[in-house]
């Protein structure tokens, strides 16, 4: 169980989601898919309670549970302001809308949404229903200053640059798997202007058609020269 002693947990979900647990004790989910997440451990698949819960984009791998868990816990929802208009029209009335640039606290969590290169439309019985928006990533800055930046579903782009100048995220969560995300020497080169310490990778291995893996991301980050370390969790598994 890899610990850095910040005094927080961040448990991986399988797919794109975590499950984070802030030295303060403030629970946040994010991107909740969980309830039908093959690679969620069923253990992890209900919660004592959801205080904020974050959505990048429309898609269902990313926020399918999001109106079943808003009603359930009841928790500051904090997405684009096109995934609050559709949640509204769900009968959620917590959400906390916000744009790209701007940041917002909820419960003593600092929230700073940035850009992401990938669609979002809301999906439902298979077929797109509403716009969702653009999609984005979020730094996520804890109490003790600890920055977190959720990249979810995204190509590498070159602005990943300027989040690192305005941000300094120190631990990165990164997609890997290929096909609908970057694949492993794309986030390679996504981390080479992060410039995080910690990298956890993500959506890969949920479906076969998620083919990059992990050790793939280490030999890309080698290549490269990048210093930080590559933090594969299992489903299921903290690092705290």
């Amino acid at each position: 169980m890899p610990k850095l002693d910040r005094g927080f947990k961040l448990t991986w979900l399988g797919h794109n989601s975590f499950w984070l647990t802030t030295r303060d004790g403030c629970s946040v989910l994010l991107d909740p898919w969980v309830e039908s997440n093959p690679a969620c451990p069923k253990e992890l698949q209900s919660f004592e309670r959801i205080d904020v819960m974050t959505i990048t984009h429309g898609h269902a791998d990313h926020m399918a549970d999001a109106v079943n868990l808003g009603k359930r816990y009841r928790p500051t929802i904090v997405c684009n302001y096109e995934i609050h208009c559709y949640l509204q029209r769900k009968g959620l009335a917590t959400t906390a809308p916000m744009n790209k640039g701007g940041s917002q606290t909820v419960q003593g969590v600092k929230f700073s949404m940035v850009h992401a290169l990938h669609t979002s439309g809301i999906e439902e019985g298979g077929q797109i229903v509403a716009c969702g928006g653009e999609a984005c990533g979020f730094v996520i800055t804890l109490e003790d200053g600890t920055t977190i930046y959720q990249a979810g579903d995204t190509a590498a782009f070159s602005d990943m640059a300027l989040i690192a100048e305005l941000y300094h995220p120190e631990i990165a969560l990164l997609p890997i798997g290929d096909l609908f995300t970057m694949a492993p020497r794309e986030a390679a080169i996504a981390a080479r202007m992060l410039a995080p310490r910690w990298i956890v990778p993500t959506h890969y291995g949920t479906f076969p058609a998620l083919t990059g893996r992990p050790d793939e991301l280490r030999r890309e980050i080698e290549k490269l020269g990048v210093k930080a370390e590559v933090v594969a969790l299992e489903p299921g598994e903290v690092l705290q």
